[in-house]
């Protein structure tokens, strides 16, 4: 039988099943149980068919010249490179590949870590094919990261992008922020101390001094800031009445603001401030209140015009006194209503002397003798 070997394959010899050796590019005739089977020379892992353990080739020279060996085991992960490239990854087992005109490859990572080799390829990291391996945490400028082995705490990591092994064991970055929170507590619902049914919105501004034990002292230190706010709102409010509260909105802030800074150091947190933005009351009572902020306003604007009123007349009075005992001054004064007067009018016929006794006789009438 003739077979013809070119340059892109290598032929490997059987004899009744049995390995003889490796053949180069060329022509071959057999015979007498004998077979050449064929492989290609590329990037995947050497294998001829029907299957054969390529450890058997390793009796040949020329076969060893040729090509690299690598295992892959388990709790690694490999991967292949050629010419710098990534190829693949390796499952557990025992590898060989053609060497002629390429450069291969093998990275180990093992999967019992968290974190890569120092080496290790940074443009690996962008590969979908690797993405199940790797864990990948961003943290901004504003931010830190704690990084957790197995829900042990290990270092804290700065603003920019990490990457880590994703195998056997448990690795967690929790992010957290380092500027200034805020929390807002809204719709809290409270019964005052005289039955009144009122609605609170708060604001709580606040830092963390130590994340990490903060994070070691109470199971959310979050939500454990939230229910200190409500108790303290509450234990203020059930005190009070609602006409107490109405007037003490700064005194309820103050006390929000000293009673949460006493229990937030006990898990590191910093209160910044802490006030109450609004106090919302049921529209039954609201209406209440407008009609009675509405009577008392209206009850001194009453006083105000009254007061006025007395005021006037009292200057009245005054005046008119002065101008009966100064007939100059009653004088003076009639003639300045008579020029308001005039003001008002078009035309004023007038015959014979003394103008000014006829134009007050005309607009006033005649003085009873």
């Amino acid at each position: 039988m003739k077979t013809v070997i070119d340059e892109q394959h290598r032929g490997f010899l059987f004899k009744k099943g049995k390995f003889i050796k490796m053949l180069e590019a060329g022509t071959y005739r057999t015979c007498c149980g004998k077979e050449i089977r064929l492989t290609a020379i590329d990037n995947e892992p050497i294998s001829v068919f029907p299957a054969v353990d390529p450890n058997v080739f390793e009796s040949d020279e020329s076969f060893k010249t040729q090509t690299v060996m690598t295992e892959a085991k388990s709790g690694e992960l490999t991967i292949h490179l050629v010419n710098g490239v990534f190829e693949s990854v390796l499952t557990p087992g025992k590898y060989y590949f053609w060497k002629t005109d390429r450069e291969h490859t093998f990275l180990r990572v093992d999967l019992s870590q968290s974190e890569f080799p120092e080496n290790f390829p940074k443009f690996l990291f962008s590969l979908q094919t690797l993405s199940p391996y790797i864990l990948k945490a961003e943290i901004s400028s504003k931010q830190i990261g704690l990084l957790y082995v197995d829900n042990k705490y290990v270092r804290t990591l700065e603003s920019g992008t990490y990457y880590f092994v994703k195998g056997y064991v448990k690795t967690n970055v929790v992010l957290c922020d380092t500027c200034l929170k805020s929390m807002d507590i809204v719709g809290q619902e409270i019964l005052t101390s005289d039955k009144v049914t009122i609605r609170l919105n708060c604001v709580v501004d606040y830092s963390v001094i130590d994340f990490i034990k903060a994070r070691s002292s109470v199971e959310d230190y979050v939500t454990r800031l939230y229910t200190l706010a409500q108790l303290a709102i509450r234990d203020y409010v059930g005190g009070k009445t609602l006409d107490e509260i109405i007037v003490s909105k700064n005194d309820m802030s103050k006390y929000l603001l000293e009673r949460l800074s006493e229990k937030a150091k006990e898990f590191f947190i910093d209160i910044k401030e802490a006030a109450v933005k609004d106090v919302i009351l049921p529209g039954e009572v609201r209406d209440i209140m407008n009609t009675v902020l509405i009577a008392e306003k209206r009850a001194q604007a009453n006083v105000i015009t009254r007061r006025e009123e007395v005021a006037s007349t009292r200057s009245l009075l005054n005046t008119a006194r002065l101008m009966e005992e100064n007939a100059t001054l009653y004088k003076l004064k009639e003639l300045e209503y008579i020029e308001r007067i005039c003001e008002k009018v078009g035309n004023i016929n007038i015959s014979g002397g003394d103008m000014l006794a006829q134009l007050t006789s005309v607009l006033c009438g005649k003085k009873e003798q």
